[in-house]
């Protein structure tokens, strides 16, 4: 299947979750959850011990969120990525988006394995699934404003 055919059944359902979150506005984790967030969709940070990021409530693991989820993006480092990739298996979560370095041999492997929608490699959702840009506009939002 082609990236773009891809992307789009990434971004086809909803909510979305964001793993690896950040509080930090620097960080990739926090810049993706707030990409999904401007663009009026439904999302939920997963951080380990964060209780709040960007106003929404924070939780720790996959398994731990209010509803299920159709997809998620990681931004993790890939050790942990790995058990990300089982979990998400472990609960029906088919649609995965491994931000640039969060992915190694093996998440993808598992992903593979478990006949998941992958998207990896050099696939940054910022550039890649057009969130990133302004609702009124086709121009990608500020630095400072993401």
């Amino acid at each position: 299947m082609e990236l773009q055919d891809r992307i789009e059944r990434f971004l086809s359902g909803s909510p979305h979750a964001v793993v690896g979150a950040s509080a930090n506005r620097e960080k990739y984790g926090n810049k993706v959850l707030r990409a999904y967030l401007k663009s009026g969709r439904a999302v939920f940070p997963v951080h380990p011990s964060a209780s709040e990021i960007e106003g929404l409530t924070a939780y720790p693991t996959l398994a731990s969120l209010p509803v299920s989820v159709h997809g998620i993006s990681i931004i993790t480092p890939p050790e942990i990525t790995e058990r990300i990739v089982e979990e998400a298996g472990q609960l029906g979560i088919v649609h995965l988006w491994m931000q640039p370095g969060a992915q190694n041999e093996r998440s993808v492997a598992i992903a593979q394995r478990l006949g998941m929608n992958l998207i990896a490699g050099n696939a940054c959702l910022l550039l890649a699934s057009g969130l990133s840009r302004s609702p009124s506009t086709s121009e990608p939002y500020a630095e400072g404003g993401l």
